[in-house]
């Protein structure tokens, strides 16, 4: 995913929501007598971001109305909703809950399939520069002229599948959302999901009675029920691109499976469950181990519950978990195991529990979402990350990694989130944390009204009094398997974070090259100097302006790439002072920054290739061959992403990562902010990667201002 979000977009739009709200406050002051509550929930001022550089979203203000004018949330037409994957079977909800958030989802355009011509001439100069010698190289050549006559017959049952059996959606959602999610047998840990962490918040009083932990939490539980609401009826305003009237907007079917959500285990292949919102008005609090069923919004109109009551609420959870202690039978460790191992546990509790555990599974998985109170203090970005990421050893248990919203706060108030990422990718969840990250302590407070009044009820210990361990049960011997598997899974695992602060996207935007490009040639030339040649690598890019689209890839490794990382060879050459020399690179450089801003931008529009490949490959019917491309040594090879890369730039995000896609590949979640770039590197511990790629990576950035800089011309001091 590619997103840059500047101080100034977030100015902008929150001064679009205080000319809502101003307008709201007219439409309450001719109401008669509207509660304190409701009067809260009118006066908050959103902050919803959209998703590229220095655009804004288009709002109305009717959207911002909607939300005042309806008490609560209108119930669905049923209690519980199952996705097996396929966005058209939840379509329904769209149309019932209504309102702005998903008033453009039936103008959509979908999501178009290239021609094989196309796609043909937009790969091959991203493969051919992975060829080791011109055998490899002219079979590659030689495959991909016989690739149009043998994917004939594919690309028109891939036509036919578009217009016909998926005409009302995208022909590619179904299989990308269980082939490459829901089926997928991995665990989600570091596999799957994603974070971000926070940047921390300076309202934090020091003279307050609870610990920053609980103070924190309960502020982003509070922005968290503002921003449910406005999901949950519909008022949220659809996110939008685009510099210039009338905005493209985005497609908002993601928004469904965040809040109330939860991914559900079973054998091949995992569901989602949605329960109805208005039904369920309690989050899940975790502690030691512990699950807790706390209520944080008003029951009739959805709005948060005064912070006094949340802060309370939080700290008798983590007064109850301390005086009981680590929770010797922590189920929430089996949600870390390989899908298929949980999917049995998770029978297995049913089956010992019955009725009763089965009632508390239901109550934890209909929770808004999941507050982690970890008792931790991390300090550093890397500290951090790995609680973030997977828990770590000590606090792994403190998590249940199927809920769609983990946020994750430790005790010195350090905060952020993970993300469950099967019906969801990274865009919709952002919207989320900018309004959490947004809504500072002091500002949750000034918002807060109402009764304050039994703060100490509208909590259950979730789990509570369920035997688990009696004869004939096979739910301890399965924790064991579960612990054992995580501290494996987190053993093996590195993480680095390199804060580089030599220079940011000012520097890049001084001298007229895209940062994101800038700074992925950055990483080109980092892994070809780790790696000895370069290697398919991975840019999310998304396709959300297309009904029901996810993502697309951007291939970073291109002709010119290839050129530019080869003439600033596998080593510093400090060539910099011979003019030749540095305008040879930095004209290379230009034309790879260029190539790679094209392919983006053609992506974004659906227009790469792996997709359209993927697609023509799930057409091969049983019995038939399969295009010699497929099983092309380079082309392959292009395909394996040892290089899984994301941008994602927020001015209240410290860091942000996920988890390498291969064995012997790196996962490279940055951010490129005006005088700094932030990566999160992660690989295998046995590879030794994260070190030397954190290393190569502040290197290829010193090289490449050196080499810039110089060859600006010496300005008169006269």
């Amino acid at each position: 995913m590619q997103l840059q979000v500047s101080d100034h977009t977030s100015k902008t739009m929150n001064r679009s929501f205080q000319t809502a709200r101003t307008v709201t406050r007219r439409r309450i002051l001719t109401k008669k007598n509207p509660s304190p509550a409701a009067v809260a929930q009118r006066k908050f001022s959103s902050r919803v971001l959209s998703t590229v550089p220095e655009a804004t979203l288009a709002r109305d203000e009717s959207a911002v109305l909607h939300s005042s004018e309806e008490p609560g949330i209108k119930p669905w037409p049923k209690p519980v909703v199952i996705s097996n994957g396929d966005y058209r079977a939840e379509a329904f909800l769209e149309k019932h809950i209504g309102g702005p958030l998903y008033a453009n989802q039936h103008a959509l355009p979908r999501l178009p399939i290239p021609t094989i011509d196309e796609s043909l001439e937009r790969l091959l100069p991203t493969v051919l520069p992975l060829a080791r010698n011109e055998q490899e190289k002219q079979n590659l050549l030689d495959a991909a002229k016989a690739f149009p006559y043998e994917a004939k017959e594919l690309q028109h049952r891939l036509s036919e599948r578009k217009d016909v059996a998926m005409k009302d959606s995208s022909w590619l959602q179904l299989w990308w959302n269980t082939t490459g999610y829901l089926q997928v047998r991995d665990p989600v840990v570091v596999n799957v999901s994603y974070f971000f962490q926070f940047a921390d918040d300076a309202t934090l009083p020091s003279y307050r009675h609870y610990s920053p932990g609980v103070m924190r939490g309960a502020s982003i539980l509070f922005a968290a029920a503002e921003f449910r609401k406005m999901v949950c009826d519909g008022a949220l305003p659809c996110e939008t691109i685009g510099k210039r009237d009338p905005k493209i907007p985005l497609c908002s079917t993601a928004f469904k499976y965040m809040f109330n959500a939860c991914r559900v285990p079973r054998r091949e292949q995992d569901i989602v469950k949605l329960y109805d919102p208005s039904n369920h008005t309690h989050c899940i609090v975790a502690r030691k181990g512990h699950f807790f069923a706390v209520d944080f919004v008003d029951k009739v109109t959805s709005n948060p519950l005064p912070m006094s009551v949340l802060e309370a609420r939080l700290q008798d959870c983590v007064d109850e978990a301390d005086r009981m202690g680590v929770n010797p039978l922590t189920l929430g460790i089996l949600t870390s195991s390989d899908r298929d191992s949980w999917a049995d546990s998770r029978a297995e509790l049913v089956r010992v529990g019955g009725k009763q555990m089965k009632e508390h599974l239901e109550r934890l998985e209909s929770g808004a979402l999941l507050l982690c109170l970890d008792d931790e203090v991390p300090e550093s970005k890397r500290q951090c990350a790995e609680l973030l990421l997977h828990g770590g050893l000590s606090s792994g248990h403190n998590r249940w990694f199927d809920k769609s919203i983990q946020v994750i706060v430790s005790n010195n108030g350090k905060a952020g989130l993970l993300g469950e990422h099967s019906m969801m990718d990274g865009m919709p969840m952002v919207s989320f944390a900018n309004h959490a990250t947004c809504t500072k302590y002091e500002h949750a407070h000034e918002r807060s009204t109402g009764d304050t009044t039994n703060a100490s009820t509208g909590i259950s210990r979730i789990f509570s009094g369920v035997v688990l361990d009696s004869m004939g049960s096979n739910v301890p011997e399965m924790v064991a398997k579960a612990k054992q598997d995580h501290a494996n899974l987190v053993e093996d695992h590195d993480l680095q974070v390199q804060s580089y602060h030599g220079y940011g996207n000012n520097f890049m935007k001084k001298f007229k090259f895209s940062p994101d490009a800038f700074v992925q040639m950055a990483i080109q030339l980092a892994g070809y100097r780790l790696f000895g040649e370069q290697v398919g690598t991975y840019e999310a890019t998304q396709v959300r302006p297309f009904l029901h689209g996810r993502t697309e890839t951007t291939r970073s490794v291109t002709e010119d790439s290839a050129a530019f990382v080869q003439k600033m060879g596998l080593h510093p050459k400090f060539d910099e002072h011979i003019a030749s020399e540095r305008k040879e690179k930095i004209e290379l450089l230009r034309k790879a920054v260029h190539a790679h801003v094209t392919y983006q931008s053609n992506a974004s529009q659906a227009k790469g290739v792996d997709r359209h490949f993927l697609g023509l490959s799930m057409e091969v019917q049983d019995g038939e061959d399969t295009p010699a491309i497929y099983s092309d040594p380079v082309f392959v090879r292009s395909k394996r992403w040892r290089l899984s890369t994301s941008n994602l730039t927020h001015p209240n995000f410290d860091n942000w990562g996920f988890g390498e896609v291969f064995p012997d590949g790196i996962g490279v979640g940055y951010s490129v902010n005006p005088e700094a770039c932030f990566f999160n590197i992660t690989a295998l511990q046995e590879k030794q990667y994260t070190g030397r790629f954190s290393h190569n990576l502040e290197e290829a950035l010193n090289e490449m201002r050196a080499m810039v800089e110089m060859d600006q011309e010496p300005t008169s001091k006269l």
